[in-house]
């Protein structure tokens, strides 16, 4: 196995959920995780963004802080990782380990599982400064 591959990229995402502290990991157990080697065309149109680059991750659902019990969700949410844009950062940063930028956006992405917007998340979080 590749260092690089999906199946490693996913055991990062997996291995960082399952760190979370409690509440939060039981929280997020039930939230699928996904690899694709790029963002869809269509997700890119939706999101309004040109280069597929500089999307490494997405959170697709409806965030915990949103749900009702009287409205429940039909389908799971889910957490895409995107493989060429973060193997893209990675040689673009060239200070960070893969380990590091896939727990990183994984941890990313669950925030808005949670409830937070980017703002929230750019408040406590250095990483792109």
């Amino acid at each position: 196995m590749s260092q690089s591959d999906h199946d490693h990229i996913e055991a990062i995402a997996r291995a960082t959920v399952e760190g979370f502290p409690e509440p939060f990991r039981s929280g997020a157990r039930d939230v699928l995780i996904e690899v694709l080697e790029w963002p869809p065309a269509d997700m890119l149109a939706d999101l309004g963004i040109e280069d597929p680059l500089v999307l490494t991750g997405l959170y697709e659902g409806v965030p915990m802080t949103e749900r009702a019990v009287s409205d429940p969700v039909s389908w799971p949410d889910r957490v895409f990782l995107f493989r060429q844009p973060i193997l893209a950062e990675l040689r673009d940063r060239g200070n960070v380990s893969l380990q590091e930028l896939v727990t990183h956006v994984t941890v990313h992405e669950f925030a808005h599982h949670f409830g937070w917007s980017d703002d929230d998340i750019a408040s406590v979080d250095a990483w792109w400064l």
